[in-house]
């Protein structure tokens, strides 16, 4: 007995220094961990040149602006940031981001008008549009924890799924005349500022606390880390997986009608090729792709100098065609200089 006693207190401690070198803020913080303060340099510099550029640049409506276009796919950062530190990944979240409000629009917006069938009220345009999040979600979560499918390739398929069923449901053309309640969170200002960056910040922030001074934050690092020692711990690995790949699909949904209600419709083509953005963000953020890595601040810095990179470029009258190439190229820097001053961090 006293045997099993210790082979089965053994892994927790095995997996504690893992989880405090893991927080940003709270606890004890190592040297090794200030890496995830990298980027802020650079977003200062960034500005710095940007008003250098264009004196356009740091005025509170352009500034304003970046952050609510950064809104929407910062959701799908934070969204793929939970799922890559427990050493998943969702291609997924891009189409969900179309469907999930494409759904909502078909049965809202009146028939002969925007292209709708008007089966529901448009009272019921959020409930459905985070119901198809949850469901894809589910389905994710099914055949990757359930049936032990590879996630990249599973939500490779569903990405390609879920863009055909809307680019079906649509006909290849964009919803419009979108009920109030699909408008509201994109187009509402709490505060003087847009209603979808309150929302950003807010998620951001509660991520922060859950990951860095949560139990739940905990389990999600252990399982990135290892997750026969989390078993071992005690951890319900498949309940939290299925919760961190539910939640991701949901925050893509949401992401999705902030979008709509900015642009005031739902194109057939809603969030493609996002997802390379995404994985940019989070990996010069730090985040890991093999798990266990990485914290909320950095995924946030990493979206947030991308977008102000990509607005600095517009401002100094960059033409549009080069800019895609621009952000690879600075993408690649980017991970060059993390992986000198980080070592081994983004293997």
């Amino acid at each position: 007995m006293p045997d099993t006693v210790l082979v089965d207190t053994a892994p927790p401690e095995a997996t504690e220094p893992r989880v405090r070198r893991t927080a940003l803020f709270g606890g004890r913080v190592p040297l090794a961990r200030l890496r995830d303060l990298a980027l802020v340099p650079a977003i200062v510099v960034i500005a710095i040149v940007g008003q250098i550029v264009n004196p356009v640049f740091l005025q509170a409506d352009n500034l304003v602006n970046v952050l609510q276009t950064m809104s929407e796919i910062a959701l799908l950062v934070l969204a793929q940031t939970m799922i890559l530190i427990v050493k998943k990944m969702d291609m997924s979240l891009e189409s969900t981001m179309g469907l999930a409000p494409g759904v909502a629009a078909l049965l809202v917006v009146p028939a002969g008008a925007g292209h709708g069938l008007g089966l529901v009220p448009g009272a019921w345009a959020v409930p459905v549009t985070l119901a198809v999040g949850a469901v894809v979600g589910v389905l994710n979560a099914l055949l990757i924890i359930r049936f032990g499918l590879n996630g990249f390739i599973v939500t490779l398929g569903m990405l390609i799924v879920l863009r055909g069923i809307l680019t079906g449901l649509s006909g290849g053309q964009t919803f419009f005349q979108l009920p109030p309640s699909m408008l509201y969170l994109g187009t509402a200002e709490w505060f003087g500022m847009p209603a979808s960056i309150w929302i950003c910040l807010a998620l951001f922030a509660v991520a922060v606390v859950l990951l860095g001074w949560t139990g739940f934050g905990r389990s999600l690092y252990a399982i990135g880390g290892n997750v026969d020692a989390a078993k071992a711990a005690g951890i319900r690995t498949d309940r939290v997986l299925w919760i961190v790949i539910v939640s991701g699909s949901v925050l893509a949904a949401l992401a999705g009608l902030l979008l709509s209600g900015r642009l005031a419709s739902v194109a057939a083509a809603q969030g493609d090729g996002y997802i390379f953005t995404v994985f940019a963000a989070a990996v010069i953020g730090g985040i890991s792709l093999n798990g266990g890595k990485g914290t909320m601040f950095g995924a946030f810095s990493g979206i947030l100098l991308l977008f102000m990179i990509q607005n600095v470029l517009t401002l100094g009258g960059v033409p549009a065609q080069w800019i895609g190439a621009l952000n690879g190229l600075i993408i690649l820097v980017a991970l060059i200089i993390s992986r000198i001053t980080g070592g081994k961090a983004q293997e």
